[in-house]
């Protein structure tokens, strides 16, 4: 499956409004003290939260959740040995939701 040049154009917009609306990640670490992935972005806020919460980390144990990487957007987290991949501002819209 190909994508048109407008396609292709429209994607790359959509990613760079995102980019400027959401600060992106600057730091990604597992806590095991508190049983949470800590993500802090570039404005200083910290993002933490339960594995067991989110789908793709459910089954995850600590090892697997220790080498954690951000995304060259940093809008995302990638977990290399269980290969599952978290958008942030996915994960927040998804957060913000279902708590109210």
């Amino acid at each position: 499956m190909g994508f048109t040049k407008a396609e292709f154009t429209a994607a790359n917009h959509r990613g760079k409004a995102m980019q400027a609306a959401f600060p992106p990640a600057i730091a990604v670490r597992y806590d095991r003290r508190i049983a949470r992935v800590v993500v802090t972005l570039a404005s200083g806020l910290q993002i933490a939260f339960a594995p067991r919460d989110v789908p793709g980390l459910m089954q995850a144990r600590p090892a697997d959740l220790a080498d954690a990487e951000i995304s060259p957007s940093g809008l995302g987290v990638h977990f290399p040995r269980i290969d599952a991949d978290i958008y942030l501002p996915g994960l927040l819209k998804v957060r913000a939701f279902s708590a109210s």
